[in-house]
């Protein structure tokens, strides 16, 4: 009979790679981050796009003596968009303010994604 999983070894050397990263052109989503670690020692880096327009970059390490230790940057200038008010009536053909999209906006943008992991 064969094992259906194989036992982990608590006790093995930790060792690791992996990046991942997502831009999604609908939803504005832009974030992607890497790792490395070799035993007790963690090195990384990850970068998101923030709501006003800013790249937030943060890079870290870890270690049994020094911990977590981060480095935040905010790249770019904040930028806040007017806001406008909705008047009520009718758009879209009616429905007295209460409008349907019909569809219009939704399931049809682009995105991409993508993640790799190494054990070594």
């Amino acid at each position: 009979m064969v094992p259906t999983t194989m036992p982990h070894d608590y006790h093995s050397y930790p060792r690791y790679d992996f990046e991942y990263g997502v831009q999604d052109s609908k939803t504005g989503d832009v974030k992607d981050q890497w790792e490395h670690r070799d035993g007790d020692q963690v090195k990384g880096s990850y970068t998101l796009k923030e709501a006003d327009g800013t790249t937030r970059v943060v890079d870290y390490h870890a270690d049994d003596h020094h911990g977590f230790n981060a480095v935040v940057t905010k790249l770019g200038t904040a930028s806040h968009p007017e806001t406008y008010h909705h008047q009520h009536g009718d758009w879209e053909g009616g429905n007295g303010g209460h409008g349907y999209g019909h569809g219009h906006g939704y399931g049809y943008g682009h995105a991409s994604s993508y993640a790799k992991v190494k054990l070594h």
